[in-house]
């Protein structure tokens, strides 16, 4: 099987919730790998903030990191453009190389 960052984490969220639960449910691992845990890390590394009401704001760190993602997106998307890639495809391959680059 070929491996991804991906389908190790859901392979390891599986694995320690079977240690821990008789049987392990897809609504568990959801529960486990949720976008609040995405959240925490994001509050951690001091690039948002977010209210008693849950309004997320960007720091200035999460802004300028935001913004540099972006940008590479958007530089990356042009270039696969002008190499004759559809918009669509190319978006989506700027998309998982801005991640990896």
């Amino acid at each position: 099987m070929k491996s991804n960052e991906s389908s190790e984490m859901y392979l390891e969220t599986i694995l320690v919730l079977s240690k821990r639960l008789p049987v392990v449910r897809s609504v568990d691992v959801a529960n486990e790998l949720s976008v609040s845990i995405a959240m925490k890390h994001l509050r951690e590394n001091n690039y948002i903030t977010v209210t008693d009401s849950g309004f997320i704001y960007l720091t200035d760190d999460g802004k300028s990191l935001a913004e540099m993602i972006y940008e590479r997106h958007q530089i990356l998307t042009e270039c696969f453009i002008k190499l004759g890639v559809s918009e669509d495809v190319a978006t989506e391959d700027a998309c998982r190389i801005e991640h990896v680059i």
